[in-house]
């Protein structure tokens, strides 16, 4: 990769640090997540303490913190309006933060563009307008190499054995494709930078159960590789399922924080977050 650029109250809050250092996914039927190799007490990425907003607005995240390790499945799940896009948009640089800060790999990034980020191998793929239509599948993922001056084809190689539907369809308009194929191929291009830490925005909204299922298998294959996930998801249930990590946020707070397992068992997240 080219480097020359160019809550509520606090009731019930029970957030806790869940260090991983062992790299051992929780949800082993269906997967051992790939080791983690960076220092004990810090995370591979982290939005640490993160307040803020977009432009002149108000605060929308609170002293908000979100991390995820190498080989890890993080999830962000909590209701409508919890604040968990704007999060991911926070580690992400779309947004002010406006006190807390941002490290990936133990370097600070909080003040750079999310151009810049990419560069530094933040791979993000966001909930719509992923794509380009017109273009076919493999053009789109030539696209998610722009950063790269190296012979690309081993990684889209990579791709289209994770992907093999795009590969049977890399010359069809990638608009042409069932909204999950077209997930797949945002994912694909973001994959393409060859990222160090790939996050994605409700990558399942919209697609069938079946197809989510699917993305979900593709997504614990990509953690396999080592790549850290971060991931928002509005299906709370199947998310914490595959996670390592999760975060419930309310109104931009940190309501909760576990393995997704232990979230998955306590009884006041199944009630007010699971249903039941």
């Amino acid at each position: 990769m080219s480097t020359s650029n160019p809550y509520q109250d606090d009731r019930g809050n029970k957030d806790r640090s869940i260090a991983n250092p062992g790299g051992q996914g929780t949800a082993e039927a269906r997967r051992k997540s790939g080791p983690v190799t960076g220092a004990p007490d810090t995370p591979f990425l982290i939005g640490e303490n993160m307040t803020g907003g977009y432009g002149k607005g108000p605060d929308i995240l609170h002293e908000c913190t979100i991390a995820v390790d190498r080989g890890e499945i993080a999830v962000i799940v909590g209701p409508n309006g919890a604040g968990k896009s704007t999060a991911m948009k926070a580690v992400f640089g779309m947004l002010d933060v406006r006190s807390g800060r941002v490290l990936l790999d133990g370097e600070d990034i909080t003040t750079l563009t999310p151009q810049d980020r990419v560069i530094k191998g933040m791979g993000f793929v966001p909930q719509t307008h992923n794509i380009f239509t017109s273009m076919t599948v493999e053009e789109n993922l030539e696209m998610g190499a722009f950063i790269r001056t190296d012979d690309f084809r081993d990684t889209m190689a990579q791709v289209y054995d994770l992907f093999p539907i795009l590969k049977e369809k890399r010359r069809q308009p990638a608009g042409e494709l069932s909204g999950g194929q077209r997930q797949q191929v945002a994912v694909g291009r973001a994959l393409m930078t060859r990222p160090k830490v790939l996050m994605l925005d409700e990558p399942t909204a919209g697609v069938s159960p079946i197809v989510m299922d699917e993305l979900f298998d593709r997504i614990i294959e990509v953690a396999r590789t080592g790549i850290p996930i971060l991931m928002v998801e509005q299906n709370a249930r199947q998310a914490l399922e595959i996670a390592d990590k999760g975060y419930v946020l309310v109104q931009g707070r940190n309501a909760f924080t576990d393995t997704g397992k232990a979230l998955m068992a306590d009884p006041e997240v199944r009630r007010s977050f699971l249903g039941g």
